[in-house]
């Protein structure tokens, strides 16, 4: 199963979910759970920003090896399921790969669903979309430009909403096994 986390320039939110799934899943066995990001407007081949990476460090994720790279319609098809980090992102997927809707979400809707209405897998999510419309699920912010205290409170709301999404792409990958 491959996750695909997208925000803007891929040097701040979308790589630090990305690297703290891939740290998660290494930490559960977890094998068949991959992980990558990209960027809508993304500054490719930058490394993780200096602030975004101290606190994915923090956090227990690993920064090597991470270059910035643009979304892409063929990124798109690789994943399993696109997470963005706003519904400007989301829209943005959706319009360079419509054929992904049933596949993209905002993070904080998959944590919503993940968490309240228990999908049995995945595929479940796009039958759940109705039970978003209720509720708004806040976009995560993008820390550019605000101290290094505004970084890590973007991680640590990545870190929140994390756990129930990467518990049902466990239970995806236990009902392929």
């Amino acid at each position: 199963m491959h996750l695909l986390f997208v925000c803007t320039g891929n040097i701040c939110r979308s790589p630090t979910a990305e690297r703290l799934t891939t740290a998660w899943a290494a930490d559960h066995n977890l094998f068949q759970l991959a992980a990558s990001s990209a960027g809508i407007a993304a500054l490719i081949d930058e490394p993780i920003h200096p602030a975004a990476a101290r606190v994915l460090q923090e956090l227990g994720g690993s920064t090597a090896n991470f270059a910035a790279r643009q979304f892409s319609s063929r990124i798109a098809a690789a994943a399993d399921l696109i997470l963005t980090m706003t519904k400007a992102h989301q829209t943005a997927v959706l319009e360079a790969a419509p054929n992904r809707l049933r596949r993209t979400f905002t993070l904080s809707e998959v944590a919503f669903l993940a968490s309240t209405h228990s999908p049995s897998t995945i595929a479940d999510l796009a039958d759940l979309r109705p039970q978003l419309a209720a509720r708004e699920q806040p976009d995560i912010p993008d820390p550019i430009g605000r101290t290094s205290e505004y970084f890590a409170e973007v991680g640590s709301q990545i870190v929140r909403l994390l756990p129930p999404i990467l518990e049902l792409c466990r239970r995806s990958i236990d009902k392929l096994d």
